[in-house]
């Protein structure tokens, strides 16, 4: 079993500026499940193999329960690894502080922004919800500085879900290469079409989402397979979305098989995504 970790978060003190801007701070139970799952089950290999299991959950929002909501997720991978919640607002740190005090285990919390506030550099943050409200030109320069606090073999998650969490998409970004991926994931149920998720795309493609553009592309892909692959919705629409995912593996860098698919997830390498680059 690796150690156990030391280190102590920073709560901050006077001449200690959080970097970033209040959200407006919409939360509640299992709206992030669908990321959560996508941590523990992916990306718990970096869990394993950290030296210091520190997960940060970057601008929780008003209320502590995706903070608890996560390290229930990453402690089925790692017991005893230290998950920290961090809000500008102090009145959200006080808050949580406050519900969770005495409670055996709880995460801690403290003041802090995109500087990420912690002895000891993490393995895992979680940044949900928080850069949609910034202008698209200060997404990689924010991910740049987020990437910078990372453990070696860190993950920065960057993502946007509904408000039900029924429907997310995130880019994964590791601290040397930078984004690796893009994962869709939607509640199948009520699914008319791939593209219904495109009004939560991350904030660094929610307006690439014109011709030109590969996440345009990608959608409008996604689409046409839905269309071909409606026969296999008589088994079911998850058939019909393994359906969706093989189709579209045949052109497009698909990672993942079956397994994810199955979640209604589809996640594919960050390069066919990428912003095009405009002279000017």
């Amino acid at each position: 079993m690796p150690r156990q970790s030391a280190s102590r978060v920073r709560s901050g003190g006077a001449g200690v500026a959080a970097v970033g801007a209040v959200t407006r701070g919409t939360t509640g139970p299992d709206r992030l499940r669908r990321v959560e799952r996508w941590l523990a089950q992916t990306q718990g290999a970096r869990l394993r193999r950290a030296v210091d299991p520190l997960v940060v959950d970057l601008g929780y929002g008003a209320s502590h329960v995706t903070v608890t909501d996560l390290q229930r997720w990453v402690r089925r991978v790692r017991p005893d690894v230290r998950v920290v919640g961090l809000e500008i607002a102090p009145e959200r740190v006080a808050s949580a502080r406050a519900a969770l005090a005495g409670v055996p285990g709880a995460p801690e919390f403290a003041v802090g922004g995109f500087e990420v506030p912690t002895d000891g550099d993490p393995v895992l943050v979680r940044a949900f919800n928080v850069l949609r409200q910034y202008e698209s030109d200060e997404v990689e320069r924010t991910w740049g500085l987020l990437r910078s606090r990372l453990a070696p073999g860190g993950l920065l998650v960057d993502g946007t879900c509904d408000e039900l969490g029924r429907r997310a998409t995130w880019v994964a970004l590791e601290r040397d290469a930078g984004p690796v991926s893009l994962t869709l994931s939607v509640r199948l149920a009520d699914l008319p079409a791939p593209s219904a998720v495109a009004e939560r795309l991350p904030k660094v493609l929610i307006h690439r989402n014109v011709p030109g553009e590969g996440v345009h592309d990608l959608l409008r892909a996604a689409d046409a397979a839905w269309a071909r692959a409606a026969p296999a919705g008589t088994f079911g629409v998850r058939q019909r979305w393994i359906a969706t995912c093989r189709d579209l593996a045949r052109d497009w860098p698909v990672r993942g098989g079956p397994s994810r698919w199955r979640l209604g997830e589809l996640t594919v390498d960050w390069a066919c995504v990428a912003p095009a680059r405009r002279p000017g």
